[in-house]
C-alpha cells in the first residue's frame, strides 16, 4: 500500500520506539548482561565506520599485517596517514552509548562488555569490566623489541620529523586513518625506538589477526576467559 512522506515518518518512529521498548524489556529480563559493541557505537564520537547499514564495507579493506610488516612503503603510508587521522580519534569523547553503557556497568547490569572497537572510549566513559577484541590504538609497540609507549607521544615524534604534512588535511578514515592520495611517501620518517634504536617498525599495538590494526600484539587465551564471562551472564 502507498503511504505519504509523513504515513512513512509515523511508521519509522513507531518501529523505533518499538524496538527501544524491547531493548528496555530485554535489559530488564537479563539483569547480568553480556554486551557486544561495534564502531556503531563510536559514530557520534565523530569517528567513522567501514561498513554501510546493509553490512557493506564503504571503503577498502584496510592495510594488512603482512604487507605493513613486509613492505617500508607500506609502513611510511600508514604512518603518515595516521598523523593525519590522529587528530580525530585521539581528541575523541564518550558519545551517549559510551556513557548509557558505563551507567548500566554501575548498577551491576553488566558482566562484561566485548568491544570491537580500537579508541577506548568505553574506558574514557567509564566503563571498566572491559575486554578490547583489537586491542587499542592509543599505545604503539615496537615490534622489534616489544617496547610500547604511548601513540600520542609518537605522534609528537611524528611531527617534528615530518612538519609539512602537519598542515595537510585530508578526510578521516576509520581507526585513525586519513584518506591521504597523491602523495609521495617515500620521504616521510618514522622515529627509531627509544630502546633498542630499531627504524620503521613502530606498529599500534592491537591483537592478533588479519589486518594491521589487529596483528601487532599479545596472542590468544582470552577465548576461553570469555566463554567462561558469557557463560555467568543471563
Amino acid at each position: 500500500m502507498w503511504q505519504t512522506p509523513a504515513s512513512k515518518r509515523r511508521s519509522f518512529y513507531a518501529g523505533r520506539m518499538h524496538s527501544l521498548f524491547d531493548l528496555e524489556d530485554f535489559v530488564r529480563r537479563h539483569p547480568r548482561l553480556f554486551v557486544i559493541t561495534g564502531a556503531g557505537c563510536s559514530t557520534e564520537s565523530g569517528i567513522p565506520d567501514y561498513r554501510d547499514s546493509n553490512g557493506d564495507w564503504k571503503r577498502p579493506s584496510p592495510v594488512t599485517y603482512q604487507a605493513f610488516m613486509g613492505e617500508e612503503a607500506t609502513r611510511r603510508r600508514y604512518w603518515a596517514r595516521s598523523l593525519i587521522g590522529w587528530r580525530t580519534i585521539g581528541q575523541a569523547h564518550p558519545g551517549p552509548a559510551h556513557a548509557a553503557l558505563a551507567r548500566l556497568e554501575a548498577q551491576g547490569r553488566i558482566g562484561l562488555l566485548l568491544t570491537q572497537n580500537v579508541d577506548g572510549l568505553h574506558q574514557a566513559a567509564g566503563s571498566r569490566r572491559v575486554v578490547d577484541l583489537h586491542g587499542r590504538i592509543d599505545t604503539v609497540r615496537c615490534m622489534a623489541c616489544g617496547h610500547r609507549m604511548p601513540r600520542a607521544a609518537l605522534q609528537a615524534q611524528l611531527l617534528a620529523l615530518n612538519p609539512d604534512w602537519s598542515a595537510l588535511e585530508a578526510t578521516v578514515a576509520p581507526d585513525g586513518d586519513a584518506d591521504l592520495e597523491r602523495h609521495d611517501f617515500s620521504d616521510f620518517q618514522v622515529p627509531p625506538c627509544p630502546v633498542c634504536g630499531g627504524t620503521d617498525r613502530f606498529a599500534v599495538h592491537l591483537r592478533k589477526g588479519v589486518f594491521i590494526c589487529r596483528g601487532a600484539a599479545d596472542g590468544g587465551g582470552d577465548s576461553i576467559a570469555l566463554v567462561r564471562h558469557l557463560e555467568g551472564c543471563d
